[in-house]
């Protein structure tokens, strides 16, 4: 079993930059830059578990994950966390589908991901806000938060489902969180 452990703080504009900066002076590696489509399903045992069913889609790759909350220690949050690449996407689909699950909610989202000694540090735009998420173990957060100073930054304990909910639009059944997209202007 995997058990996801990271703590996540929203961030204002400023702060997304000085942590960037602060990232850089750090050594922090600089991994990857992604756009994600994340599409939740819900339905039958994940509801009875508060778990959800996730299809991630990149330009590079698609991840089915499956999480279940643990629970929390302070402001880190636990869950237990299982993923897979998908190789066919659209059967994928069909195969959730026939299980009785349900697509409830889509978010975007641009991820910058980065190493810092032990943990991953990944800088997300979404929507409606900055945040920033560290992931490894309690020990690491802890050294990490030191050595990024975030103190005066606010942690957040809902996940981005729960801030799609209070901050998306419903389309359908589906609660949606997109980001808009600019038309080409023809001249």
């Amino acid at each position: 079993m995997g058990i996801e452990i990271e703590k996540k703080f929203r961030l204002e504009p400023k702060q997304l930059a000085k942590m960037t900066r602060r990232l850089e002076r750090l050594g922090a590696i600089f991994a990857h830059e992604t756009f994600e489509r994340n599409f939740l399903h819900r339905g039958r045992i994940l509801d009875d578990r508060r778990a959800i069913l996730r299809l991630r889609k990149t330009d590079e790759k698609t991840l089915l994950t499956y999480k279940e909350r643990l629970g929390t220690n302070g402001h880190v949050k636990q869950k237990i966390e299982y993923e897979t690449e998908v190789a066919n996407v659209e059967q994928t689909e069909k195969i959730i589908e026939a299980l009785g699950y349900r697509l409830s909610l889509i978010y975007e989202k641009r991820r910058k991901t980065f190493q810092l000694a032990e943990v991953e540090i990944v800088l997300d735009e979404l929507p409606f806000g900055l945040s920033m998420e560290i992931e490894g173990a309690h020990k690491e957060i802890a050294n990490a938060e030191k050595l990024l100073g975030t103190k005066k930054l606010k942690p957040e304990m809902r996940g981005y489902p729960r801030l799609t909910m209070k901050h998306g639009k419903m389309r359908g059944t589906v609660m949606e969180s997109r980001f808009k997209k600019i038309k080409d202007v023809e001249e």
